[in-house]
């Protein structure tokens, strides 16, 4: 504590400029209070359980960005808030009015890089989708059928003989299944195409922690975080492995696994086919691939002469579905092992519009 306080120039009760140094003394010090605002090396970061005020979401969340540094004690102009202990101010780093030097050197560690939020649309939509609430009584989708590849590998006697078992993701999106079926699995590799959606997912592999952006109506936004200790993932994360890649043309090191877990992909590939063809390479002998598909056939993503379903036949006139479709590809070197069954899955748009899709799960077992 200043010893004399009323001396700091602060509050602007003593001068309306910066002021000789040797004015306020603290014990053996000068000038630790006023006169200057003071930089520190820490960027300015949300404490847990922060919550934007909707009143403030343009002021606090845009300095979030590892570019606004704290500042602290307060210079010569500093009045109200600005002089309270409990105040917490960040500016950029070219932010020069009113800062001085005060160097004081320890050897304790400075953390100056903290987890920002996520603002790209598509991508804070699918940390929601992944990672954020339940809807309509609607169970977390990528949750869900992690669980179910696990069941399925369980239940199998080839697999649960191994020790060590092998599963690849392909289209793992923000890595929510990836992450949830190394509850089961060894080693566990996560591939999409969208470096964006893989950054998230290494993120959360490194830092342990997402934070993101989502409409809720208009420009008024929700802002939301995620942990893997929360998701009691945190355990299980090294297993897993999160590269970019093309599913049509995967690199040959990605082989040797025992399941491969492909879902909401077919459609959405330009060759479907020759993905399809490429995991026979991949899959150890009698091992299972879990396929899962809303069949949302569209040109944008994938050529009509490509789709594997959803089409009448050129000579029959004859529906073509994409079941028939993955029968055709996949029966030489593949056997359908079980019935097809729907899971439900809801994607949050904005705070009143989402999407409700039903997506149907194939399960196949490599012949040898």
């Amino acid at each position: 504590m200043l010893n004399n306080l009323e001396n700091a120039n602060i509050n602007l009760q003593k001068y309306a400029s910066s002021s000789p140094v040797d004015q306020a003394k603290s014990g053996d010090f000068f000038d630790v209070m006023g006169n200057v605002w003071q930089w520190t090396l820490t960027p300015i970061y949300p404490f847990e359980g922060f919550k934007v005020h909707p009143l403030y979401d343009d002021f606090t969340m845009p300095t979030y960005d590892n570019k606004h540094n704290v500042m602290a004690g307060g210079s010569w102009i500093s009045t109200g808030n600005e002089i309270n202990g409990q105040s917490r101010y960040a500016f950029r780093r070219h932010f020069f009015q009113h800062a001085g030097f005060r160097y004081i050197e320890s050897d304790a560690q400075v953390k100056t890089e903290f987890t920002t939020y996520e603002t790209d649309t598509a991508v804070a939509q699918y940390c929601e989708f992944h990672y954020g609430d339940e809807y309509f009584n609607v169970a977390n989708f990528a949750k869900n059928y992690a669980e179910k590849a696990i069941e399925f590998a369980k239940a199998d006697t080839d697999l649960s003989s191994k020790d060590k078992l092998k599963v690849l993701e392909v289209g793992c999106s923000v890595g929510r299944a990836s992450f949830e079926m190394a509850r089961h699995f060894d080693d566990v590799t996560g591939l999409d195409f969208s470096a964006r959606f893989i950054q998230i997912a290494n993120q959360l592999q490194t830092v342990g922690e997402i934070k993101y952006v989502i409409p809720n109506e208009g420009d008024i936004m929700d802002f939301k975080s995620q942990t893997l200790k929360d998701l009691n993932l945190e355990n299980v994360a090294h297993k897993c492995l999160f590269m970019q890649q093309d599913a049509c043309n995967l690199k040959p090191r990605f082989t040797d696994y025992d399941m491969v877990v492909a879902v909401n992909l077919i459609d959405r590939l330009y060759e479907p086919k020759k993905f399809l063809n490429s995991l026979t390479d991949r899959i150890n002998s009698h091992g299972l691939l879990m396929l899962a598909s809303p069949y949302t056939w569209e040109e944008q993503h994938t050529h009509k002469e490509h789709w594997l379903g959803g089409y009448k036949d050129e000579k029959s006139g004859e529906n073509v579905s994409t079941l028939e479709g993955l029968n055709e590809v996949l029966g030489k070197e593949f056997e359908l092992i079980i019935e097809p069954f729907d899971i439900p899955f809801v994607i949050r748009e904005t705070g009143r519009k989402f999407q409700h899709t039903m997506s149907q799960v194939t399960l196949w077992k490599k012949r040898s």
